[in-house]
């Protein structure tokens, strides 16, 4: 663990000041978007139908193959939704509702309906795309013509899963102009042994228009467990740390509230809260007890490894800060209840490389591997002047950055045998071969599309940050 003392040149800036900032860039950006303005409606007045329930073919492939089609990593698949037209206004009204209508999917021939189908997304996600101004609470009706969906397959109990899945996700890439982030972020976790979400490039249409390429990455729950994990019958969590910033295990609401499996028959929390209560008790000079008991020390360390190489600076190692409280997002758990042990699964991979070559105001992450700065102190990083910690201020994860041959070994391997120039080279270009007439498809259509030469442009500037990755 390596210690800063405070020489922070960085001026806080007052939100208010921040807003005034954005205000006009994001007006501009918002009037940028070509697609017909959407007139907002009062939801109330909108009546939203149901569709058609479809007798399920008991010989179709989606009841009897299994995911490997959907995320088959050779092909370039096209989705088809249909959904009526009030009830995609419903949608388009007000995007952040993240409400469900009712819709169809059509895959490899076979349609499936009813379905349901929203938008999704966090703050970063809607930025430019909604009528609403307020970066910090986006609200209003769409502009873009892409939003990331969410399509659920399990609309009742009797509900037919679609290839052994419960839901889709279709990640727009709006703030990805190489439209690779995600999909080679995950699959680097995945090559160090990290369970990670899997990840391809799809094409997207709706009510018989294309509407242009996404990244289609696998929902993280229960069936994500299974396919996984051997057994992967435990608990999945989504952005609980085990303990709070001042390294005392949370109320047993917190972890009932990030619980995304088995939340509904009398929940077990008492691995995840046991873990909390001994890094609580245990002395951060100890903690290396704490963590090999808990946790595949081996597979933790390579978690480490891809996240810092790759800089998915707006993950776990990153602690923002409102005031003296500080947080992170952007991850799942898994516990393993045969194994008791706790393993860490990546999320929202669209920022990972960027901070090589492009330090992010609000995402970047000034610290080394282990580093603390400011004596733990909350510190702001950049002009925009979002505070955060030093991730090593934390018990558990300062306990973690003590591996330092293991994290040096497994860096280096890492670099020789997965984030090579041939290797990653043969992975660039593939998918772009894959991509590259969907893209020019979508350019054709939408005025707001990534063009051939922004996206090649953005290309280059991807390799140069694996560059920097590997050499640094």
């Amino acid at each position: 663990m390596h210690i800063k003392q405070p020489s922070r040149i960085f001026t806080f800036m007052r939100i208010s000041h921040l807003i005034i900032i954005l205000i006009p860039l994001l007006a501009l950006t918002i009037s940028s978007c070509t697609d017909p303005e959407i007139t907002v409606t009062n939801p109330e007045e909108m009546e939203i139908e149901e569709v058609e329930e479809m007798e399920a073919d008991p010989t179709a492939d989606y009841i009897n193959l299994n995911s490997d089609v959907v995320y088959n990593q050779d092909s370039l698949y096209s989705f088809y939704l249909n959904l009526p037209e009030n009830s995609l206004a419903f949608l388009d009204n007000d995007p952040t509702a993240e409400e469900y209508v009712e819709g169809s999917i059509t895959f490899r021939g076979e349609t499936i309906s009813p379905v349901g189908i929203r938008y999704k997304g966090s703050i970063g996600a809607y930025v430019g795309c909604l009528s609403g101004i307020n970066v910090f609470n986006p609200n209003g009706s769409k502009t873009c013509t892409k939003l990331s969906m969410k399509i659920k397959f399990n609309l009742s109990e009797d509900s037919e899963k679609f290839y052994g899945l419960k839901k889709l996700q279709f990640h727009s890439m709006n703030n990805d102009d190489s439209q690779m982030r995600d999909r080679l972020g995950y699959h680097l976790f995945n090559d160090m042994g990290v369970r990670a979400p899997r990840c391809v490039h799809a094409k997207l249409y709706i009510n018989g228009e294309y509407n242009g390429l996404f990244a289609l990455v696998e929902q993280i729950d229960g069936r994500f467990s299974r396919y996984h994990f051997d057994g992967g019958e435990g608990n999945v969590y989504k952005k609980v740390w085990p303990i709070d910033g001042d390294g005392n295990a949370l109320p047993d609401s917190r972890y009932l509230e990030g619980l995304k499996t088995n939340e509904d028959d009398n929940p077990d929390i008492s691995l995840m809260k046991n873990f909390g209560m001994e890094i609580q008790n245990t002395p951060s000079s100890e903690m290396n007890v704490v963590v090999e008991k808990w946790m595949d020390v081996e597979n933790t360390i390579s978690y480490c490894v891809v996240d810092r190489s790759i800089k998915h600076d707006d993950g776990p190692f990153h602690w923002y800060c409102n005031g003296d409280d500080c947080s992170n997002h952007n991850y799942y758990w898994y516990e393993d209840p045969d194994e008791e042990k706790f393993y860490m699964i990546p999320w929202d991979m669209d920022n990972s490389f960027e901070n090589w070559t492009d330090f992010n105001g609000v995402t970047g992450i000034p610290d080394e591997w282990g580093e603390i700065s400011d004596n733990c102190e909350p510190f702001s990083a950049s002009f925009w002047g979002f505070s955060q910690r030093s991730a090593a201020c934390d018990k558990l994860i300062g306990a973690w950055a003590d591996y330092e041959d293991l994290y040096e070994s497994k860096m280096a391997f890492f670099k020789d045998q997965y984030l090579n120039e041939p290797r990653i080279d043969q992975l660039l270009n593939t998918w772009s071969a894959q991509i590259e007439d969907a893209t020019q498809e979508a350019f054709d259509l939408h005025g707001d599309a990534v063009s051939i030469s922004r996206w090649q442009s953005s290309m280059e500037t991807l390799r140069t940050q694996l560059e920097l990755a590997r050499n640094n």
